[in-house]
């Protein structure tokens, strides 16, 4: 049985599969941000040597990681709403479910840079005087951020992929878009072809860009 390849149907409807990577890019670059942000305080809680820092950092960490991604997108949008009377939008509730699930992943990357730093770096910091914060900002982060980049840019790949699961919210990224325009066409083949080489045109891209930051980072180091 040979199968009669049509795109014609994709091609008419291109704006719809582009607004819709429009809008996986920028759910998936706020999410890279505010997961950041929380993988960071969630690295040094972690890394605390106060017990009632640490261990709740170690929870929250151990909870994201071992639960389904898709439960943190329905938590947030069905069930947050209920817990805090509010409303919350498909593109809020996945960008907390995408920051917090990542911000855990990330604590992980931050902390493992932070103490692959050898011993003597740090003593030799604290040699010179210098706090804590200063040791840090100058001495063992610029170091651990050689060693993170690389583990830092798959998770943020892992999660821009993750980002496909807004779709079960009914937010408008790529796969959503996709769906739509087989609803219309009825050419499953031709629409999901196209988006899967879609994703992979961006990451490809987004991988690229990566080697070049990473080897001008180590350039500089």
């Amino acid at each position: 049985m040979s199968y009669h390849w049509d795109f014609s149907g994709v091609w008419s409807r291109w704006d719809l599969l582009l607004a819709g990577l429009i809008n996986t890019i920028k759910i998936a670059g706020i999410s890279i941000v505010f997961g950041v942000i929380v993988g960071l305080v969630l690295a040094f809680l972690k890394l605390s040597p106060r017990r009632f820092l640490s261990a709740p950092a170690t929870v929250f960490i151990e909870f994201y990681r071992n639960t389904p991604p898709i439960i943190h997108f329905f938590w947030f949008y069905y069930a947050l709403p209920v817990l805090a009377n509010v409303s919350l939008d498909p593109f809020v509730a996945a960008v907390l479910a995408l920051s917090t699930q990542s911000g855990a992943f990330y604590a992980e990357v931050f902390r493992g840079g932070i103490i692959s730093i050898e011993k003597g770096q740090w003593e030799g910091a604290r040699a010179l005087g210098m706090r804590h914060s200063q040791m840090m900002r100058r001495i063992i982060l610029p170091q651990a951020m050689a060693r993170m980049f690389a583990p830092f840019v798959e998770r943020s790949f892992e999660l821009t992929k993750t980002t496909a699961l807004a779709s079960t919210l009914a937010y408008a990224d790529l796969l959503y878009q996709a769906m739509l325009v087989n609803s219309a066409t009825f050419r499953p083949l031709e629409v999901y072809t196209t988006i899967a080489l879609m994703y992979v045109i961006l990451l490809v891209t987004a991988s690229t860009l990566a080697r070049i930051a990473e080897a001008r980072l180590t350039a500089y180091r």
